[in-house]
């Protein structure tokens, strides 16, 4: 903290309760977490995978859903009729966890979804767009990829897509199958917003207190600016949220309170840990 290396005592890469209130660590979670350690005699590691876990199962029944793309690409529809702009009826919640709810989302010709959901050269197995591959927007339409677009640097810019206006609202005509699907944000409304992406804040898994700060992960905050649906935002809106696809974030309490919109990711989605794997290091 003296130095410099996080933000304060309450960074949320802190392990400190300021620190885990920031990147919105739940109290529900922390009991349950003391509750499964129990109290031993002996020293003991509880792997953060256990921890993590027990986060997710929480936000999972707190967090609404809402799609915010961290690293915007255009997608421009060809075919979209000019002016035309559809209204999805998007749930907050998913069906199996019975919860009541949902949000309005604008559909037009012009959106963005995650560069990362985009690939010139797919591997093999790839599900997700491509040059004349297709994918399904979620709650929303099949869209096929016609042409790239690029800058000077070769670096994809936009993507001319075709839409196939007989999926709209989620419709599968008759032998119409596509696996990927992909989220997204409508390019007129979405709002920009910084996002906080957190590591390990340590790359060791047993850190030598005679050489700590040697062993400080230089990755473990990246920091974005990415576009997210107005619900999201919205006044009143929750504190927590899945971004689709992507994490559960938090809303940053101390920036709120400066009128900043920031969103601190509190954990990633389910990896599929169980107990006595190893920790996943950072790269």
């Amino acid at each position: 903290v003296n130095d410099g290396h996080v933000a304060g005592w309450d960074d949320p890469r802190m392990p400190t309760l300021a620190g885990l209130r920031r990147r919105g660590v739940t109290p529900e979670s922390l009991r349950m977490l003391a509750e499964k350690v129990g109290v031993a005699k002996a020293n003991s590691v509880v792997e953060v995978e256990l921890f993590e876990n027990i986060l997710r199962d929480d936000l999972n029944n707190r967090a609404p859903r809402g799609m915010a793309v961290l690293r915007p690409l255009k997608v421009t529809l060809s075919n979209w009729p000019t002016g035309r702009v559809d209204t999805v009826d998007a749930p907050l919640f998913p069906a199996e966890l019975g919860l009541a709810g949902s949000r309005s989302v604008n559909l037009g010709g012009s959106l963005f979804i995650d560069a990362t959901d985009f690939a010139e050269t797919p591997p093999k197995g790839w599900h997700r767009l491509a040059p004349g591959g297709e994918v399904r927007l979620r709650h929303g339409c099949v869209i096929r990829c016609d042409d790239v677009l690029k800058n000077a640097e070769g670096v994809v810019t936009e993507l001319r897509c075709t839409a196939d206006l007989a999926t709209l609202g989620g419709r599968a005509p008759e032998g119409r199958k596509v696996k990927g699907v992909v989220h997204w944000v409508d390019a007129t409304t979405a709002v920009p917003v910084e996002v906080r992406l957190y590591d390990r804040q340590v790359n060791a898994e047993k850190p030598t207190a005679d050489d700590f700060l040697s062993e400080l992960n230089p990755k473990s905050l990246e920091t974005l600016t990415a576009l997210v649906e107005p619900a999201i935002v919205a006044p009143g809106a929750p504190s927590h949220w899945q971004f689709e696809r992507t994490g559960y974030f938090f809303r940053d309490p101390v920036d709120a309170e400066a009128g900043k919109t920031a969103f601190n990711r509190t954990v990633t989605l389910r990896e599929g840990w169980t107990a006595g794997e190893p920790i996943r290091r950072a790269d």
